[in-house]
């Protein structure tokens, strides 16, 4: 898969990507990450790539020529013409990102994705370019920098032979729509907590099952509204109901 990530500030997605499961995943080319540099677009000496809103207002506004020919440029675009690949907005405007979004985005072999900086983007970059639009929830960030990289992290875990575990990322929280259960190493006793005595039984059917349960409970009591979308089983819904019932 190949990630296209334009930016004002590249270098920042630098140190990220050279750590642990991307730095894998780049070195193995299962991913293909490019930086470009919004500014190498630009036509002025001063390399300007925002200026004041037109109407007045504070803060200033992503010019969106330079946007335009660093996206057409790379993508191999003539203007108007469809892109070969989602081209993504990353903004507070966008749809929320989930799971679900990052399984549905890590099908396609490129993603193009566009950090904004400043005070926002011209529209015409909106209805004129992007083909999507991703917030990563209700908050405001100086840049999309570290939406971009939330992006890249969730949707490399999802390809084949990234994690090593082919369940791997299957049973991450919120991939199969409960929290995750909890996880336990060595050593068996730490200052009077003990390792549930099930997880060192060595009977993996009862572990597997202790996994859900522990699951559906997580669940029940931090994340409830998740239970009403989650792909619950007959014998889930039967252990929940002994404790719904205590309500």
């Amino acid at each position: 898969m190949q990630f296209d990530l334009f930016s004002l500030f590249p270098e920042v997605f630098t140190s990220y990507l050279q750590t642990s499961i991307l730095q894998r995943a780049i070195e193995r080319e299962f991913v293909q990450i490019h930086l470009h540099n919004i500014r190498d677009w630009t036509t002025d000496k001063h390399h300007v790539t925002d200026d004041e809103p037109y109407g007045g207002g504070g803060g200033m506004v992503m010019k969106p020529e330079p946007i335009f020919a660093a996206v057409e440029g790379i993508l191999g675009l003539h203007p108007g013409a469809p892109p070969p690949c989602p081209v993504i907005l990353l903004t507070p405007q966008g749809r929320v990102f989930t799971q679900a979004v990052a399984q549905e985005l890590s099908a396609h072999p490129r993603l193009a994705l566009i950090c904004g900086r400043y005070e926002g983007f011209d529209e015409r970059v909106r209805t004129g370019l992007v083909t999507d639009e991703i917030s990563i929830g209700d908050y405001v960030l100086t840049g999309g920098e570290l939406p971009a990289l939330i992006l890249v992290d969730a949707i490399t875990r999802l390809l084949p032979g990234v994690l090593g575990d082919p369940d791997g990322a299957a049973d991450d929280s919120h991939a199969m729509g409960l929290l995750e259960y909890p996880h336990y190493t060595r050593p068996p006793e730490f200052r009077g907590m003990a390792v549930p005595h099930i997880l060192r039984s060595g009977d993996h059917g009862k572990i597997a099952r202790w996994r859900r349960e522990q699951a559906l409970l997580r669940t029940l009591h931090r994340r409830p509204e998740m239970l009403t979308t989650a792909p619950l089983t007959p014998a889930d819904h039967k252990f929940l109901s002994k404790y719904n019932d205590r309500k």
